[in-house]
């Protein structure tokens, strides 16, 4: 049996400063993450899941249940599931790429950097407040009527912002799909070809699609809606750079570990994690950063589950820029949920004490649900 290495003397739990027993087995945290892990199984009808964890930058496994009810696979932490708005961090340290490379300002204007906006609200709105869901009101989604990749510009082009740029947070796919657009065309290519020739090779991501070659298909995850049916996504425009990653527990706690210690990276890949975790503004407890979202570390259940309710992902609030931007403070916990029809994803990771984690289900199961497993899991392994 091997042992958990454990970076000093411990890791410090969510909510507590206890520390990790030095030297527990695989087992043992088997048994913590199983403790969690099952019962959310049970209760939700969730046909299966894989759990990743990572402490001083060694991945554990944890696998549940089946791929595909239909053939019975087993699910592995090669699995394929689709991630759902946790692919908007990918899409963030895209264009923090880019702009680490000089290709794109965050404070441009939108339609500086796309012409074809000129004479719209775009004028008015910046690239940075766009990654940020402050442009004015832009929806969840598309209307049905514009989800297309041909009718999306036209869309852009008659959009009236409902407030004035930069004033509330409106969690949209749009917003945040425009951002990768434009981070894209600065880069002088498609979205999914700068993602899979560019950043996706730097942080040594293998498995990680936007979409699935065919000789990937056995091992892509069926998901299930809140039915049991079977379901997978149904890409609409800007799909890609909103919620169209598909990746494996292997990869995505690959992406986590990156984050977590960036130094083995290239520099203008270092740089945009960093911009990825800056503060830009505050929405009650939670600090907004490029992509991922952020809280002061050690957090409540409470705190983390308002952060992450559905008001603040369905409604709109009022922000509180911080001026300037406040790079990665010495204490915090990042998140991102995503879900899609028939999958759901949660991320969490505490910079400070180089530990994640990596939820993935071929279910849309409640968000709560995620978020309390995570906590109960990071939680126990701090005992």
């Amino acid at each position: 049996m091997t042992r958990l290495t454990v970076v000093g003397a411990c890791v410090a739990m969510l909510s507590a400063g206890t520390c990790l027993a030095q030297g527990q087995t695989d087992q043992q945290i088997q048994s913590i993450v199983d403790a969690a892990i099952r019962p959310t199984l049970q209760s939700q009808g969730v046909a299966g899941m894989a759990v990743a964890i990572t402490v001083d930058g060694k991945p554990h496994y944890f696998n549940y249940g089946v791929a595909s009810k239909e053939s019975a696979q087993a699910v592995t932490e090669n699995t394929l599931f689709e991630i759902g708005s946790v692919s908007k961090t990918f899409t963030a340290t895209l264009g923090g790429y880019a702009n680490a490379t000089g290709k794109l300002s965050l404070n441009d204007k939108a339609s500086s950097v796309l012409p074809a906006l000129h004479g719209s609200a775009f004028d008015n709105i910046s690239v940075l407040q766009l990654g940020t869901y402050t442009a004015g009101g832009l929806p969840l989604q598309f209307p049905d009527e514009a989800d297309h990749a041909d009718k999306m510009l036209g869309y852009f082009k008659q959009w009236k912002p409902v407030y004035p740029a930069g004033t509330h947070r409106q969690y949209s796919n749009p917003s945040i799909g425009l951002f990768g657009y434009l981070a894209a065309h600065n880069l002088g290519m498609p979205f999914d070809e700068a993602m899979e020739k560019t950043l996706l090779p730097k942080l040594g991501l293998k498995h990680t699609f936007l979409r699935v070659p065919q000789d990937q298909m056995s091992i892509y995850a069926q998901g299930y809606d809140k039915n049991d049916k079977p379901v997978r996504v149904d890409p609409g425009a800007l799909a890609s750079e909103a919620y169209g990653v598909k990746t494996s527990a292997a990869d995505m706690i690959r992406f986590v570990q990156a984050n977590l210690k960036p130094a083995s990276l290239e520099k203008p890949l270092q740089q945009a994690i960093a911009t990825t975790h800056t503060g830009y503004y505050t929405v009650g407890d939670m600090t907004q950063g490029l992509g991922w979202e952020r809280y002061s570390y050690p957090i409540s259940l409470e705190k983390l589950l308002g952060g992450n309710s559905t008001p603040m992902a369905m409604q709109a609030h009022k922000v509180q820029w911080l001026n300037p931007p406040q790079p990665e403070p010495e204490s915090v916990l990042i998140n991102k949920t995503g879900s899609t029809g028939g999958f759901g994803t949660y991320v969490a990771f505490v910079p400070a004490k180089n530990i994640g984690i990596v939820i993935l289900a071929n279910k849309n199961y409640p968000i709560p649900e995620r978020v309390k497993a995570a906590h109960q899991i990071l939680s126990a392994l701090a005992e």
